[in-house]
């Protein structure tokens, strides 16, 4: 297990932006009309946003820095990193990160590289951004964290098309000597469970071919190609309701954190049943672990700080917070974190 601190780092602003198209899960003709409202209950998702063609997650997370940076009044030629969180990026090659940094007009010197993880990326994201932050060469930089998971999945699957969502983010990061926002961190992968959420097909391992695009029976009456994402839903549930919990506690035994003084826990928001049960093995009352899918389903990587854009924004600005955030899914790979806040920088919701 890696456990990380990062005492000179402190989180100054959020933001996040979604796709205007609204889909209604209750409108969906793939679910049989009797079962709607039975499937929206059981997921907790009644809709979520869908990028039209030619929209990706690096357009939202642009979106969401360009905002972020004007409402912090931040001078672009300070920014000194930026970090790019998805797996559904621009190009298999250059990295999406470098197209961002011109795009945002951010400094030659300024590095940036990805980091290609799901459900936990933000949290990752933020302890790779942190140990630069840390070291003081770094002072300002950028997290973009986004996905555009209904682009790789399945139309023909009840189990994950009325699912997902599409979203881009970005957190701001900025180096503070005396003291910064207390970040620590609890990291962990078991890559034996790899396939429990996969895309089999379009990687070097295994090529597109003819058949990649030809419809297979996944089970339970659903179909997916093999270029669309497959989960295997009760390992993933068993692994969630297993890790999670534990992760939390083991952070807050490590760095001696207070369970019982933390403002807010925001979750991946992966679906109802597995964030009620966490919640439940936590003690957590429902106000202290917000929920945003039930707006904008489970939006991977993004759905933690989109969670504390619409979910917490003024609560973020206005007040000094305790805040541990959870991400945990494909890889299978899990990451915690124990951060503070004190009344950041948190624009309205973007639309695009």
């Amino acid at each position: 297990m890696a456990y990380l601190t990062f005492p000179h780092v402190a989180v100054t602003g959020v933001a996040a932006c979604v796709p205007k198209q609204i889909e209604d899960i209750r409108r969906l003709d793939l679910i049989p009309a009797s079962e709607r409202e039975q499937h929206v209950a059981q997921i907790g998702i009644t809709q979520r946003r869908v990028a039209p063609e030619g929209l990706c997650s690096s357009d939202l997370c642009y979106h969401s820095a360009e905002r972020l940076i004007a409402d912090l009044g931040w001078n672009k030629a300070e920014v000194d990193a930026l970090l790019f969180v998805s797996q559904t990026p621009d190009y298999i090659l250059p990295a999406t990160a470098c197209l961002l940094q011109q795009r945002l007009g951010l400094p030659k010197e300024c590095l940036a590289f990805d980091v290609a993880l799901g459900c936990s990326g933000w949290v990752y994201g933020l302890s790779t951004l942190a140990a630069y932050v840390d070291s003081g060469s770094v002072r300002k930089a950028l997290l973009l964290v986004g996905d555009c998971p209904t682009r790789n999945t399945s139309p023909r699957s009840t189990a994950d098309w009325p699912l997902f969502g599409d979203a881009g983010t970005c957190t701001a990061l900025e180096f503070c000597p005396d003291h910064g926002g207390n970040l620590c961190f609890h990291l962990g992968t078991d890559g034996a469970g790899y396939a429990d959420i996969i895309i089999p097909d379009g990687g070097f391992r295994n090529p597109v071919q003819p058949s990649s695009f030809d419809y297979e029976d996944v089970g339970n009456g659903n179909y997916a190609t093999r270029l669309q994402t497959r989960m295997d839903g009760m390992n993933v549930f068993a692994f969630a309701l297993s890790t999670a919990p534990k992760s939390i506690k083991r952070l807050c035994e490590r760095f001696a954190v207070d369970i019982d003084s933390v403002d807010y826990f925001f979750l991946h928001q992966a679906n109802k049943m597995i964030n009620d049960n966490i919640c439940k093995k936590l003690a957590l009352v429902p106000g202290r672990c917000p929920s945003s899918m039930n707006l904008f389903g489970n939006t991977s990587c993004a759905s933690i700080p989109l969670t504390m854009v619409t979910q917490s924004a003024h609560d973020l600005a206005t007040r000094r917070l305790k805040n541990i955030a959870s991400g945990f899914g494909v890889g299978l790979s899990w990451a915690t974190a124990y951060f503070e806040t004190n009344s950041i920088t948190v624009p309205q919701l973007i639309e695009i």
